[in-house]
């Protein structure tokens, strides 16, 4: 089986749109992990996407701004909030990269009980903000349904200088055109497409975070690898497919 390569933009256009977003101020931290740790966290089918036999949990705050249907416009408040992403990384037998979400921390209520229901993806109810300072951004985050209730997340970057070359990492975790997720019995592939990341440096000042721990993914030790910030992208999403 041939694995798509990783690529800054998509191999795949999106020619019908479902759904329609941007993703803005986004703080990437990333983890090396042993495979073997969370092939059984992903959906059948798939399997753990490697780099140099290494895969990676990643937490990714951010704002979701105006999420919208088919060709938008998107919902000014009921589209727009904060979130929080644990994640890891999969491949199926197609040879399609994504993403395999297992927690998704939301702020608006409305949207997390639709992604439940619709997309069967593990959407949480929390409390959170989003706050900058010049060059230091801080996300925190607590939640309130379903629980642990009250967990805590707490992350605060200093956002650095612009990245003109991607490395090899940086390039395996952002360049993802589309999600893996376990849904109503099979395992659905849902497509993405956007413009090539304008990433940054970033440098962690702070982290407090149970939302990995929380998501059944074994948490590694130490520091993160990778610390990356994005002013973000606008996305577009198109027709699930069914592996």
């Amino acid at each position: 089986m041939a694995v798509e390569p990783v690529t800054p933009l998509t191999p795949r256009p999106v020619r019908r749109r479902l759904l329609v977003q941007e993703w803005r101020r986004l703080t990437l931290l990333h983890w090396p992990i042993d495979p073997a740790l969370v092939a059984g966290l992903l959906p059948a089918g798939t399997r753990p996407d490697t780099l140099d036999g290494v895969t990676y949990v990643g937490l990714v705050p951010f704002e979701m701004y105006r999420v919208g249907l088919l060709a938008g416009p998107g919902l000014p408040y009921l589209g727009t909030f904060p979130e929080t992403n644990v994640r890891l990384y999969s491949v199926d037998d197609a040879g399609r990269r994504g993403v395999v979400f297992r927690s998704l921390d939301a702020a608006r209520l409305i949207p997390v009980l639709c992604g439940r229901a619709a997309l069967r993806l593990p959407y949480i109810w929390s409390s959170m903000r989003i706050q900058r300072a010049e060059d230091v951004i801080t996300y925190t985050s607590r939640r309130r349904w379903p629980g642990p209730r009250g967990l805590p997340s707490r992350v605060t970057v200093r956002i650095g200088a612009p990245i003109a070359e991607p490395s090899p990492l940086e390039q395996f975790v952002t360049a993802r055109w589309g999600l893996h997720v376990s849904w109503y019995g099979r395992t659905l592939y849902l497509p993405n497409e956007h413009p090539e990341w304008p990433l940054h440096q970033a440098e962690l000042l702070d982290l407090d975070d149970g939302l990995r721990g929380a998501s059944g993914v074994p948490v590694p030790d130490g520091p993160p690898v990778s610390v990356l910030y994005s002013p973000g992208v606008p996305v577009k999403f198109g027709p699930g497919r069914l592996l």
